[in-house]
């Protein structure tokens, strides 16, 4: 770590390149590519997991609101229950004049 510059500043680590680096061997700057890859990789995996929870959500929303929404729109239609009537008073009418021949 670096010291601090200013009395009050917090002493932070210090970047470096380990291609200039010169007490490294290539066997530590090839573990220091291995560390730094798998932090990335560990990084991308969580932005993904995130990405794929916020999607999964979006699409059970857009899944319920279709389903509610189906059965919102099925419960005020009436159409059945006119096709029902017509039925039953063409039963009444064909009754009758079967009734009204026999006769």
């Amino acid at each position: 770590m670096a010291a601090p510059e200013e009395p009050g500043q917090a002493a932070f680590a210090r970047r470096i390149d380990p291609a200039r680096e010169p007490g490294l061997s290539p066997e530590q700057r090839r573990l220091m590519a291995q560390v730094e890859f798998a932090q990335r990789q560990r990084v991308l995996q969580r932005r993904l997991r995130n990405r794929n929870v916020l999607l999964a959500l979006g699409i059970g929303a857009v899944t319920l609101g279709i389903y509610g929404y189906t059965f919102y729109s099925v419960s005020q239609e009436r159409f059945l229950d006119d096709l029902e009537q017509e039925a039953e008073a063409a039963r009444a009418r064909a009754r009758a004049r079967a009734e009204g021949a026999a006769s």
